[in-house]
């Protein structure tokens, strides 16, 4: 628990921080200690903008203004696309993104480069909060959310000879990744708060992928509090339908395989 750590040893720590539209999620890890990993959450105040709530946080949360051995930005939302490493060039970047997503004021564009998946992640951040969370500390790195998850589940996914889909569920979002043997088949975002529209967007892609009822494989991970329901209805189409230990915060824990 986050209460339980000490932050007089911040230094020796890594601190990871979720930005969300619909709350803020923070890790704090010591790779020189057992591997544990402390979380804390905190909800935002929809009235009020995303730096606005930063600036709120980094106010009544004292262990925020602690200097840290590293400290990661996660950006949870649904505005990324992909570019093949091949192809990428780092001035097309903003040009590559904006062809596939709608202009939006107050962004900067971002990118992470996976190599070990041949990919370019371009993400957009909003441009206040980066500032803000730049002037707390400098040497800050920051991430789409989807890039440490798309390293962990190719990793997994080249066990076995059967395709894979990894399903992370947030309280209002489904981020859903298909691979063939450690190859990037789909990655993306949808929007669901309810089980019925998760199951629909899951079997869908499920389809079109061509992906076989019984030998292939479903895992999830994330906010699974109406876990049973779910896996319920899954079962009924899918055969090998899976939870991933951890369960949450899987985002915030393979960041750190990223240092």
């Amino acid at each position: 628990m986050i209460e339980n750590t000490d932050f007089n040893k911040s230094e020796q720590y890594t601190l990871s921080i979720r930005l969300s539209t619909d709350g803020f999620s923070f890790s704090v890890f010591n790779p020189l200690g057992e591997g544990e990993y402390s979380f804390y959450d905190r909800q935002v105040d929809e009235s009020l903008s995303l730096t606005a709530n930063l600036k709120q946080t980094f106010r009544e949360v004292e262990w925020l203004n602690r200097p840290y051995r590293r400290v990661n930005a996660l950006i949870a939302n649904k505005r990324f696309t992909f570019v093949p490493l091949e192809f990428f060039e780092d001035e097309q970047a903003e040009t590559v993104f904006y062809h596939n997503l709608t202009k939006k004021d107050n962004e900067l564009v971002q990118y992470d480069i996976l190599h070990n998946n041949n990919i370019v992640v371009l993400y957009g951040v909003d441009k206040t909060s980066f500032t803000f969370l730049r002037e707390q500390y400098a040497d800050i790195k920051f991430h789409a959310q989807s890039s440490p998850l798309i390293e962990y589940y190719a990793a997994k996914s080249r066990l076995g000879n059967n395709r894979k889909m990894y399903v992370y569920l947030q309280t209002g979002s489904l981020n859903v990744y298909a691979y063939e043997r450690g190859r990037l088949l789909l990655a993306n975002s949808f929007d669901c708060k309810v089980n019925a529209d998760r199951i629909y967007y899951l079997l869908y892609i499920w389809k079109e992928l061509g992906l076989d009822q019984e030998r292939d494989e479903l895992h999830l991970s994330g906010n699974l509090n109406e876990k049973k329901d779910l896996l319920a209805e899954l079962r009924k189409f899918i055969s090998r339908v899976f939870v991933m230990n951890p369960v949450n915060n899987l985002d915030l824990q393979t960041i750190n395989l990223c240092e």
